[in-house]
Protein backbone atom coordinates (compact mmCIF):
# COMPACT_ATOMS: atom_id res chain seq x y z
CA UNK A 1 0.00 0.00 0.00
CA UNK A 2 1.32 3.45 -0.89
CA UNK A 3 2.08 5.92 1.86
CA UNK A 4 -0.89 8.12 2.70
CA UNK A 5 -0.54 11.66 3.99
CA UNK A 6 -3.04 12.11 6.80
CA UNK A 7 -3.50 15.56 8.34
CA UNK A 8 -5.61 16.02 11.45
CA UNK A 9 -6.60 19.63 12.06
CA UNK A 10 -6.97 20.18 15.79
CA UNK A 11 -7.68 22.94 18.29
CA UNK A 12 -6.19 20.89 21.11
CA UNK A 13 -9.54 20.30 22.83
CA UNK A 14 -10.65 17.02 24.38
CA UNK A 15 -12.76 16.09 21.36
CA UNK A 16 -9.81 16.75 19.05
CA UNK A 17 -7.53 14.64 21.25
CA UNK A 18 -9.98 11.74 21.07
CA UNK A 19 -10.12 12.08 17.28
CA UNK A 20 -6.33 12.12 17.02
CA UNK A 21 -6.08 8.93 19.09
CA UNK A 22 -8.80 7.21 17.02
CA UNK A 23 -7.24 8.15 13.68
CA UNK A 24 -3.75 7.10 14.80
CA UNK A 25 -5.12 3.76 16.02
CA UNK A 26 -6.93 3.17 12.72
CA UNK A 27 -4.09 4.35 10.49
CA UNK A 28 -2.23 1.87 8.35
CA UNK A 29 1.53 1.38 8.78
CA UNK A 30 2.02 3.29 5.51
CA UNK A 31 0.08 6.32 6.72
CA UNK A 32 2.02 9.40 7.73
CA UNK A 33 -0.19 11.02 10.37
CA UNK A 34 0.42 14.69 11.22
CA UNK A 35 -1.52 16.70 13.78
CA UNK A 36 -1.92 20.31 12.62
CA UNK A 37 -2.46 23.00 15.28
CA UNK A 38 -5.13 25.47 14.21
CA UNK A 39 -3.67 28.19 16.45
CA UNK A 40 -0.87 28.53 13.86
CA UNK A 41 -2.00 31.02 11.18
CA UNK A 42 -0.25 29.04 8.42
CA UNK A 43 -2.08 25.87 9.47
CA UNK A 44 -5.38 27.75 9.61
CA UNK A 45 -4.72 29.01 6.06
CA UNK A 46 -4.06 25.45 4.88
CA UNK A 47 -7.27 24.29 6.58
CA UNK A 48 -9.23 27.01 4.82
CA UNK A 49 -7.83 25.92 1.44
CA UNK A 50 -9.01 22.36 2.16
CA UNK A 51 -12.47 23.61 3.12
CA UNK A 52 -12.21 22.84 6.84
CA UNK A 53 -14.97 24.69 8.71
CA UNK A 54 -14.79 22.89 12.06
CA UNK A 55 -12.35 20.78 14.02
CA UNK A 56 -11.37 18.08 14.43
CA UNK A 57 -11.06 17.49 10.70
CA UNK A 58 -9.14 14.90 8.71
CA UNK A 59 -7.56 15.38 5.30
CA UNK A 60 -6.18 12.34 3.48
CA UNK A 61 -3.89 12.91 0.51
CA UNK A 62 -5.17 16.46 0.15
CA UNK A 63 -8.88 15.59 0.31
CA UNK A 64 -11.09 16.65 3.21
CA UNK A 65 -13.14 13.68 4.38
CA UNK A 66 -16.85 14.17 3.68
CA UNK A 67 -17.67 13.29 7.27
CA UNK A 68 -15.57 16.26 8.39
CA UNK A 69 -17.56 18.59 6.15
CA UNK A 70 -20.55 17.67 8.31
CA UNK A 71 -18.80 18.15 11.65
CA UNK A 72 -18.04 14.58 12.69
CA UNK A 73 -15.30 12.04 12.15
CA UNK A 74 -16.46 8.72 10.70
CA UNK A 75 -13.71 6.08 10.85
CA UNK A 76 -15.55 3.89 8.32
CA UNK A 77 -15.39 6.70 5.76
CA UNK A 78 -11.75 7.38 6.56
CA UNK A 79 -10.97 3.70 5.98
CA UNK A 80 -12.71 3.86 2.58
CA UNK A 81 -10.41 6.80 1.78
CA UNK A 82 -7.38 4.62 2.49
CA UNK A 83 -6.67 5.24 6.17
CA UNK A 84 -7.27 1.71 7.42
CA UNK A 85 -4.79 -0.99 8.19
CA UNK A 86 -3.95 -3.46 5.47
Amino acid sequence: MAQRKVEIFSAGCGLCSEAVEAVRAAACPGCGVEVRDMSDPAVAADAKRYGVTSVPAVVIDGVLANCCKQGAIDLDELRRMGLGRA
